[in-house]
């Protein structure tokens, strides 16, 4: 594991300095169900996409229909030279780099976002996707690109909605082809508007958290171990935190099919934001398309518990930074107390 986070910083950084490199025009690709339709279907499918979502030299966006079409092909362009190497042509995460990348690029076409300020299953605000533009994703290949130019980012993110769009828009049209034979008009239109209406602006509220957070302290800390043990957090994480993939757990497929592991609260490296309202809101919504579950409901009656949790969360991150060592058995050996701080910290 180690080996590929290295290697995929390698690479982002690789790319990130020649520009990704990529400067011939996009063109989109058939997604694989797809692919697989008869012909005739294929082209119907196409013909579909074509007609709402344009094409990479004049592309439109379902959710915003009037937006101009000067500022989404420059965000064409900003993607063909920044993002497609990792990302792909059509936003599959099947860039030619790719294949060097561990955790793989992003595949906006199913329409998931993974780490958001939305509940769990919706999209996210477009604050959520300038974030990771301007932060990068701590410990993958997604670097920060806060030194682009306003006008670029902006462009560039209502590309990847039209992506993510357009993805999504093609999945339903799949689906509608294989169990009908036909794309009927009313249909098309149905699905049209579903997407065109899950993605509107402002459509989808920001999770705020249900309490004010209390001042990270050993006593927090330790409360939130305990929670991290009662609520069996440990089952996946660990019990020293260290995360699925140190300690075998199995824990089944992502949404895009690939074979996924709990984080390594450990690592320093929280890939949805070090901040302690990124990780209330993965604790309380969950990550989508992921195993890892909301626990709102769990919490609905002790709210207080989450900050706990994330308070517990952001000790176990700075464990290394202590000197905290781990055997090649997992086994934590530290001068720091079991009870989690010596003391008071900053919340």
């Amino acid at each position: 594991m180690g080996k590929r986070l290295i290697q995929s910083f390698l690479v982002s950084i690789l790319l990130l300095g020649l520009g990704c490199g990529r400067r011939a025009p996009l063109s989109y690709e058939a997604s694989q169900a797809a692919a697989e339709l008869p012909a005739k279907l294929q082209r119907a499918v196409e013909a579909e996409l074509t007609k709402f979502c344009g094409t990479p030299l004049k592309p439109t966006l379902l959710s915003d229909e009037t937006m101009d079409g000067t500022h989404l092909r420059h965000g064409s362009r900003v993607y063909a030279y920044r993002c497609a190497q990792c990302h792909g042509s059509s936003g599959g995460g099947d860039g030619p780099a790719a294949t060097y990348l561990y955790p793989l690029p992003r595949d906006y076409r199913r329409g998931i976002f993974k780490f958001t300020s939305t509940p769990y299953g919706s999209p996210p605000r477009r604050e959520d996707l300038i974030r990771t533009v301007m932060r990068g994703i701590r410990g993958t290949a997604m670097p920060s690109f806060k030194w682009l130019a306003d006008e670029d980012r902006e462009a560039v993110i209502d590309y990847v909605l039209m992506l993510t769009e357009r993805g999504e828009l093609e999945n339903a049209l799949v689906v509608e082809a294989e169990n009908e034979e036909e794309l009927a008009p009313d249909a098309v239109s149905d699905l049209v508007d579903y997407v065109r209406q899950r993605w509107a602006p402002g459509a989808v509220d920001e999770v705020n958290p249900l309490t004010i957070m209390p001042k990270r302290t050993s006593q927090t800390i330790a409360a939130g171990k305990a929670a991290f043990l009662k609520h069996a957090c440990f089952k996946c994480h660990g019990k020293d935190g260290r995360g699925g993939s140190v300690g075998g757990v199995e824990v089944g497929l992502d949404a895009w099919g690939h074979k996924t592991a709990a984080a390594d609260l450990t690592s320093g490296m929280l890939h949805g934001g070090q901040q302690p309202i990124d990780i209330y809101r993965r604790i309380y919504s969950g990550i989508n398309g992921t195993p890892m579950p909301g626990f709102k409901d769990a919490f609905a009656k002790e709210p207080d518990t989450i900050w706990h949790l994330v308070h517990y969360i952001l000790y176990l991150a700075d464990q290394r930074r202590r000197g905290v060592w781990f055997d090649g058995t997992s086994t934590a050996t530290s001068a720091v107390g079991e009870s989690g701080g010596s003391g008071e910290t900053g919340g």
